[in-house]
């Protein structure tokens, strides 16, 4: 008889050679082994495949699905969690580490507490050879009773999103509408987590985060990034900051919460606005879409039928 593991951890991966099996020995190696590992190969084109295949056989813990072409992360993130039959679910990408007692120590805060509703650690942040480059010392108020001081702290404070590799209750991130299909989701994720329940941090450094130069989020601007969350995104226009934001006030409205408390989030989103020049960022989008429009049109036109006259006259 199979038994349901207690805690699902889902590996979404794409061309992740060079780092993979320090990732899965560090999963491997954790003292709380009541886990599985589902691993999702995004159509690698690289030695991803034979590796996953060869831990696979080695631990049944393991399970490995490859896909014949590349839906992008978002899409590969939300299919492993799809998989997951554990009561606990983690995300962990292919890059990074654990410290031996991560999953014992973020087991424990979520079975000692219900109001928990992601447990994760501080962070270690390495380079591409594992030496330490720093720690992220940050501390948001994601452990406060009030909803609207862990979506203020979320929102406002500038922060890595290390969170969204936590620990999270399963049946929680299903009330979610998980990893969306643009930038930054894994942000409004964590912000819709908040308005749900408490987070737990472990106060030793057992998360290891790389740094390398073919991560995504150091290998593209802003804009660009919307290609690796869905290669349908690649040359769509896209405003990023207004997208934010649109999010951010479906989060508070589909969120049940007090009349008070859901004030105080319009009030956060508001400081959101207002700080760190976000409302000049919300004009860029506008201004960036523009030009944008103007190139396509602009190229529309010469590509048109038109004598050479009128195309003159257009352009």
């Amino acid at each position: 008889m199979d038994v349901e593991p207690r805690v699902s951890i889902g590996l979404p991966v794409y061309n992740g050679q060079q780092y993979l099996r320090q990732a899965l020995d560090s999963l491997l190696a954790q003292t709380y082994g009541d886990f599985e590992v589902i691993i999702s190969d995004n159509a690698s084109s690289d030695a991803t495949p034979e590796i996953c295949r060869d831990y696979a056989a080695r631990d049944p813990r393991i399970r490995y699905v490859r896909h014949d072409i590349n839906r992008g992360a978002a899409w590969n993130f939300n299919y492993v969690f799809g998989l997951a039959r554990g009561v606990y679910f983690k995300w962990h990408a292919h890059d990074d580490m654990l410290e031996p007692t991560f999953l014992e120590q973020t087991v424990a805060a979520l079975d000692r507490n219900p109001q928990f509703v992601v447990a994760h650690a501080r962070t270690r942040v390495v380079d591409a050879a594992g030496a330490t480059l720093y720690t992220y010392d940050e501390h948001l108020r994601t452990e406060s009773p009030l909803p609207s001081v862990r979506f203020r702290d979320l929102i406002c404070i500038g922060h890595p999103c290390f969170q969204v590799f936590g620990l999270m209750r399963a049946d929680v991130l299903r009330r979610t509408p998980l990893i969306g299909n643009y930038v930054p989701s894994d942000r409004i994720l964590l912000a819709r987590l908040g308005l749900l329940g408490m987070f737990y941090e472990a106060p030793e450094y057992l998360f290891i985060s790389r740094r390398h130069p073919s991560q995504s989020v150091r290998a593209a601007k802003l804009r660009a990034r919307a290609a690796w969350f869905d290669p349908a995104n690649d040359g769509k226009i896209v405003m990023p900051y207004f997208r934010t934001l649109y999010e951010y006030v479906k989060a508070i409205r589909e969120t049940p919460l007090p009349l008070d408390e859901t004030r105080r989030c319009y009030g956060a989103l508001l400081h959101w606005i207002a700080s760190d020049r976000n409302w000049a960022r919300l004009g860029n989008d506008v201004v960036q879409a523009g030009r944008q429009i103007a190139v396509r049109a602009v190229r529309r036109i010469r590509k048109s039928p038109l004598d050479p006259v009128t195309r003159e006259n257009l352009l």
